[in-house]
């Protein structure tokens, strides 16, 4: 059924439209990039990260840019920042379901679950 993601800004309690993120594939330990994306209006991809017929069992990692997306907000972040990039690791064990992984963040906290 596919991979999606939705990134809520809980700060300015919008979509975190801009933010950069990027998916890997985690097999052995090794990450490996499948592909990069920037979130659109709605803080989504515009395309499913992986459609049904492309997603595998396996380790994933979404990797996040929180602290450039709420830099380029203009909210002042303290140096070094509390979060710089919220990385999420997580396994897909049936690829005949969808898996949605959204991320609700500000720059001092974040939240997540497996959606729907």
């Amino acid at each position: 059924m596919g991979l999606s993601t939705h990134v809520l800004d809980t700060m300015h309690g919008c979509p975190a439209a801009g933010m950069d993120i990027a998916l890997y594939a985690t097999d052995g330990g090794e990450l490996r990039l499948i592909r990069r994306d920037t979130l659109n209006h709605d803080g989504r991809t515009q395309t499913l990260l992986f459609d049904n017929a492309s997603l595998r069992p396996g380790t994933y990692r979404l990797s996040f840019e929180v602290a450039a997306y709420f830099a380029a907000k203009g909210v002042e972040l303290p140096s070094p920042n509390f979060l710089n990039q919220v990385n999420l690791d997580f396994g897909v064990a049936h690829a005949d379901q969808h898996y949605h992984v959204p991320l609700l963040v500000s720059p001092w906290s974040y939240s997540t679950y497996r959606g729907s």
